[in-house]
């Protein structure tokens, strides 16, 4: 008999006890490692390398400098970055600015936001109650020229319903037919000057809902929630419930597959066009990622200036310290001169962009503001101990007149 001290015994005792785990499959194993090698032949086509990130490899294959055989057309290689950088976007990145949101007050006619939706250009519009930071949701065009039609249809059908009765009755008196069957089918099935365009628009039920969304929300979650919704439009919110921009679904298919123009855009609304003079005019919302593009490396505002601010008509308002009105020359970084040709009191709108005229004097290369410029000068100023004069003559004694007596 064995002794169950003997370290061999306990091997052997638990070898028998545990259950034996049951080889796996040939066939398991054949289509394991044929889908092994499928991926290598498939990372081989591609030119990836086998490693634990695929998403990796793929941004390697879709740089810049990647050779061609990879098999990826231009427009198909900077689809695929823009898929991939998606993740990183937000939607604060991508929205409008609030002060180019287009949006009605929910008491306003007919006429009026037919007007609007002439005004804007576009297709939907934010509906706020007293102030755009209080929206009730969006109305669309679509469901306007909808309403329109069947208020217009059902008028003609009252009328011809009214004219109907009328005869009937002139039948019935035995008075003469006022007008023949073909006159009264002749009556037009939409009567569109019997809709009432004075109706506020809250009366008429076409307001729809609309999302809401922060601006950190990661815009790839923000369009997987208008495709779950059906809702293309979505406000951005602060963390005071505050409206804080607008962005459509348009805008995030855009960062993909680039901008997306329909008959109705035109060239107005490009964000720089050149001139004849070979200077450039620039919308003040361009980005100035846009604008170094255009201009070249020259204009280059600075790291601490693209911390702060995104657009040109920011960096305008920054430099001068003050919102730029209209005329105003502002000097930029190089020899680059900005001219505002367009401004309201919040903010410019439209910038004439010259080189090498030499019309204003050029900033200083600190980087800071005129106003954080006289600033510091006043403080250094104040700093250094006032410098009294080396001798300091005594003022003559007052002349002191004796009385006559």
């Amino acid at each position: 008999m064995p002794d169950p001290s003997d370290s061999r015994y306990r091997t052997a005792a638990a070898e028998a006890a545990s259950p034996e785990t049951p080889a796996a499959p040939p066939e398991a194993e054949k289509a394991a490692e044929r889908h092994e090698r499928w991926l290598d032949r498939l990372r081989a086509r591609l030119g990836l390398k086998s490693g634990p990130s695929i998403r990796q490899n793929l941004e390697e294959v879709l740089e810049d400098n990647a050779p061609a055989s990879a098999g990826f057309t231009p427009e198909e290689r900077s689809m695929l970055k823009n898929i991939l950088e998606l993740r990183e976007s937000r939607v604060g990145d991508l929205a409008q600015p609030r002060a180019d949101i287009m949006a009605v007050q929910k008491d306003i006619s007919l006429d009026a936001l037919m007007q609007a939706f002439e005004d804007a250009g576009h297709t939907r519009l934010v509906v706020y109650d007293d102030t755009l930071d209080d929206p009730i949701g969006m109305v669309h065009i679509k469901d306007l020229v909808t309403y329109l039609f069947n208020e217009a249809k059902r008028a003609a059908k009252t009328k011809r319903q009214s004219r109907a009765k009328a005869q009937a009755k002139a039948e019935a008196r035995g008075e003469p037919k006022a007008e023949t069957k073909a006159e009264a089918r002749a009556i037009p099935g939409l009567d569109l000057g019997a809709v009432d365009l004075g109706v506020a628009l809250a009366q008429t039920k076409l307001v729809r809902p609309i999302l809401f969304a922060p601006p950190s929300m990661p815009a790839i979650d923000l369009l997987a929630r208008m495709q779950a919704t059906r809702i293309q439009l979505a406000l951005v919110v602060d963390e005071y419930g505050g409206t804080d921009g607008l962005i459509a679904m348009e805008n995030i298919v855009e960062a993909i597959v680039g901008d997306i123009e329909d008959e109705h855009d035109t060239d107005n609304g490009r964000m720089m066009s050149q001139i004849a003079d070979g200077a450039y005019i620039a919308d003040a919302r361009a980005g100035l990622d846009h604008v170094q593009d255009v201009l070249g490396p020259d204009f280059d505002p600075g790291d601490e200036v693209r911390a702060e601010v995104d657009t040109l008509g920011g960096y305008l308002t920054m430099v001068a310290g003050h919102v730029p009105i209209r005329g105003e020359l502002v000097a930029g970084p190089g020899d680059f001169e900005f001219e505002v040709v367009d401004a309201d009191p919040r903010r410019a709108k439209r910038v004439k962009i010259t080189r090498g005229r030499g019309l204003i004097a050029r900033p200083s290369r600190s980087g800071k503001r005129r106003d954080e410029e006289l600033a510091s000068a006043v403080a250094a100023a104040a700093s250094q101990p006032a410098k009294l004069p080396a001798a300091i003559e005594p003022l003559p004694a007052p002349a002191v007149q004796q009385a006559k007596g």
